[in-house]
């Protein structure tokens, strides 16, 4: 019984936490929906481009509401003894465990296949959007410049672009290793670009996920131990009420 109560007991304190995180998720989720520009007034110009990129107020909702219903079935469940919540509780964390799982066996497995499907999607955007679109331009300008890459996968990529045909040039990130220290003002032309040959993104995206690649293996493992010990503890509970 001893066992028992100090289990339950760590077990609300736990999902009480979760059930916090999820309020001020969907609380700045909310915020940033409603009203984005005092957001970008606190977080600067960077969170600009990052919320015209991804929707960062619609992802920060439904991960709010994510560990809104999982604090609040743990917690619930455990502290009034209530087996269905417990059994929801389970269920949720389960399905959350799998699709964590199935996304890494993708990763790890189907490498190629993400790429081409994503250059399917990209690079079309790319063509219709760069230099035309102020907001995706500055991002992919960012993400250039911060990874040392061109393009998705090379300066090909930006050939039926707007900003190709106004400046028959190709962005500068395609013709330097280092656009924050060279003081080059030559125009990026194919040959240039050819003879830099700088990555793609993705190429140098995979390349620095895999140079810290214990890191990420790590947070990943420490994640899916934190979900598998929460998932035992609810069945735990669950067998041992009356």
């Amino acid at each position: 019984m001893q066992c028992y109560s100090f289990i339950k007991t760590i077990t609300i304190l736990f999902n009480f936490l979760i059930f916090l995180c999820g309020v001020a998720l969907l609380a700045v989720g909310i915020w940033v929906s409603v009203d984005g520009p005092s957001f970008l007034k606190i977080f600067g110009p960077m969170s600009s481009s990052a919320m015209q990129f991804v929707n960062v107020g619609y992802f920060l909702i439904a991960a709010g509401a994510v560990l809104f219903a999982l604090g609040f079935l743990g917690c619930y469940g455990a502290h009034t003894e209530n087996k269905c919540a417990l059994l929801m509780f389970f269920f949720i964390l389960f399905l959350i465990f799998t699709a964590e799982v199935a996304a890494a066996v993708v990763a790890l497995v189907y490498t190629t296949m993400a790429e081409h499907f994503l250059t399917l999607v990209i690079v079309p955007a790319i063509e219709k959007d760069y230099g035309s679109q102020k907001d995706f331009t500055q991002v992919w300008n960012s993400t250039m410049e911060g990874l040392k890459c061109c393009g998705f996968n090379n300066y090909t990529d930006f050939e039926n672009s707007p900003y190709f045909k106004e400046n028959n040039a190709f962005p500068p990130y395609c013709c330097f290793d280092n656009v924050v220290n060279s003081t080059d003002t030559e125009a990026c032309t194919k040959k240039r670009a050819e003879d830099k040959v700088v990555q793609g993104c993705f190429k140098q995206l995979l390349k620095s996920i895999r140079t810290n690649a214990v890191t990420v293996g790590g947070v990943a493992a420490g994640i899916g131990g934190l979900e598998l010990a929460a998932m035992a503890v609810s069945l735990y509970l669950y067998c041992n009420m009356k």
